[in-house]
C-alpha cells in the first residue's frame, strides 16, 4: 500500500499527465448530464455521445420523456446497450423529477439516488460535474489504478474503494482526482495493454512491475 507521500506524488503526476481533465459526456445542463450518465452504464462515453445529440434536440425536459411511448424511446437509444432497462428509468426518473423536484435535476446524493437508475456512482458523478460538489465516483478505471497502483487494496469493494480514496485525497481534490484518474485509466493505464513502459509512476506500482518483469 501506498504511504501518503507517494499518494501525492501519484497526484502530482496524474495533474501533470492529464492538467485538462474533465467529463467527456456531452451535456448542456444538469438534465441532460444525468440522462448521459444513466446511459453511459457499461457502455462507452464515446458510444453515449453519438446517441446524444439527436436525443438532446428531440428530448428537451422530463416531461418530454414521460410523454413519449416507451418503445418509441427505446428505438431512439437502441445503439447503446441494455436500452430497454435504461429507456424505462429515464422515464421514471423523469417522472420523479416532475412530481418530487419541480422538474429540476436535485443536487444531493440522497435526492439523486432517489430516483431510477442512479446510484452511487452516478449520483456522485452527477453532484461533482454540474453541481461542483465534492465526490469521488469509482468506476472501472478509477478502481483499476487505485488497486493496481497499491492506494486499495485488491480485494476491496467499490465502496471501499471511494471511502479509501476520500480518507487519503483532500477533498478540494475529489472531484479532479475522479476525472484525472479516469483519464489515466482510459488512455495509459488500459486494463489489456496498459503503457508500463513509459509509465512515469513505474517505480510505485508493483503491478506494473510485475508485469514489466514477465515480459522480460
Amino acid at each position: 500500500m501506498l504511504n501518503k507521500k507517494q499518494i501525492r506524488y501519484c497526484l502530482d503526476i496524474f495533474e501533470e499527465m492529464f492538467p485538462e481533465a474533465e467529463c467527456e459526456l456531452t451535456h448542456q445542463n444538469p438534465f441532460e448530464l444525468l440522462v448521459a450518465v444513466v446511459l453511459s452504464a457499461q457502455a462507452t462515453d464515446a458510444l453515449v455521445n453519438k446517441v446524444t445529440p439527436q436525443l438532446f434536440e428531440k428530448y428537451k425536459t422530463p416531461e418530454d420523456y414521460i410523454s413519449v411511448p416507451l418503445e418509441e424511446l427505446q428505438e431512439d437509444i437502441k445503439r447503446i446497450g441494455l436500452y430497454r432497462n435504461k429507456a424505462k428509468n429515464i422515464k421514471k426518473l423523469s417522472q420523479t423529477l416532475v412530481e418530487k423536484f419541480g422538474g429540476e435535476v436535485p443536487s444531493t446524493q440522497k435526492d439523486l439516488e432517489s430516483l431510477a437508475g442512479v446510484g452511487r456512482k452516478t449520483a456522485n458523478v452527477v453532484a461533482s460535474v454540474a453541481f461542483d460538489e465534492p465526490a469521488i465516483a469509482v468506476d472501472t478505471h478509477v478502481e483499476r489504478v487505485s488497486k493496481r497502483l497499491g492506494i486499495c487494496r485488491w480485494k476491496d469493494s467499490v465502496l471501499e474503494v471511494e471511502k479509501t480514496l476520500m480518507r487519503k485525497v483532500p477533498v478540494d481534490e475529489w472531484s479532479v482526482t475522479h476525472h484525472r484518474m479516469i483519464f489515466f485509466g482510459r488512455y495509459h493505464c488500459k486494463a489489456q495493454r496498459p503503457n508500463c513502459e513509459e509509465c512515469p509512476l513505474l517505480s510505485l506500482c508493483r503491478e506494473g512491475q510485475k508485469r514489466m518483469r514477465k515480459n522480460v
